[in-house]
């Protein structure tokens, strides 16, 4: 099977990457090696490497910067799965495409099923959603939407790595305590694209994060718990609770984003609990040390 992904500098397609089982023959791209948001690039790449499975595993992901940046937000996460899409059925090959929990407005109180009506607050949600129909519409049997939330790793920019700078440098943070959903580690999601990606017969929006559910206050203590046990921060960080009316940010996010995985669950694949792979991903980082 050969496999081309997108994105190739981002935390899941670095995950995919790293992952990649031996019968698949993987072409990763990076943003500079393929703009997706170019139509004429995007349709090129297609055909030279005739993939039979494409990974969208690049996106717009800046989601306050989108409010100021509402064109670009489109043009990756809208319109470039588009491109995606319509070069994959005129080639043949099939679409796999990450979506998030944005796409919800966080008013549920039981987790989201992949059917529950969607209403973003932001416009970065507002576009992945965007992003989704258009692969739903131009390639509805050979397309599958993978939503996921609250995604990090050991590389990249994301909520770990910024606790673990934070908590280093001033020993103390103060962490949003009403926003809820689910840590899940890029490894989780590579882990199941790739179980996809041998799955026709899978097509049309999922869920998938780690097992387990927690705001990002408790993440950040977790954080700074396991950080302690490993010598990579001082035993005395300070994580304090606040209301999100606190820190305000420029984009509104959903205070429960809770996904529900049981559409995935005939694939016998059991999620590990966040804070199980917020270990191992600590671990990735190894020899940080506080001063």
């Amino acid at each position: 099977m050969k496999v081309l992904i997108t994105g190739a500098g981002g935390q899941v397609a670095r995950a995919l990457t790293a992952s990649a089982p031996s019968d698949k023959t993987i072409t990763a791209l990076s943003r500079q090696e393929l703009d997706i948001g170019d139509e004429r690039a995007v349709g090129a790449a297609v055909e030279h490497y005739l993939p039979d499975v494409i990974i969208n595993g690049a996106a717009y992901t800046a989601v306050d910067r989108a409010e100021k940046e509402p064109d670009e937000a489109q043009r990756i996460n809208a319109a470039a799965p588009r491109y995606l899409a319509a070069a994959a059925a005129r080639h043949g090959a099939r679409l796999l495409h990450i979506s998030t929990d944005f796409v919800f407005d966080g008013n549920s109180s039981k987790p989201y099923v992949p059917d529950s009506p969607t209403h973003p607050l932001s416009t970065y949600g507002a576009s992945k959603r965007a992003g989704e129909e258009e692969v739903l519409r131009l390639l509805p049997d050979r397309s599958l939407v993978l939503r996921t939330a609250w995604v990090y790793a050991a590389q990249g920019h994301n909520f770990l790595r910024t606790m673990l700078r934070l908590m280093a440098a001033n020993r103390a943070v103060r962490v949003v305590a009403d926003q809820v959903g689910t840590p899940t580690a890029a490894r989780s999601v590579a882990t199941i694209l790739w179980r996809l990606a041998d799955c026709p017969q899978y097509s049309g929006i999922h869920h998938w994060t780690d097992a387990g559910v927690a705001s990002w206050y408790d993440f950040a203590v977790a954080i700074a718990e396991e950080g302690a046990a490993r010598g990579m921060l001082p035993a005395d960080v300070d994580v304090t609770p606040i209301a999100t009316e606190e820190y305000p940010t420029p984009a509104r996010r959903p205070a429960y984003s809770v996904l529900n995985r049981c559409s995935l669950a005939p694939l016998g694949m059991t999620p590990v609990h966040w804070r199980a792979n917020l270990r191992v991903v600590l671990g990735e980082l190894g020899g940080i040390s506080h001063a």
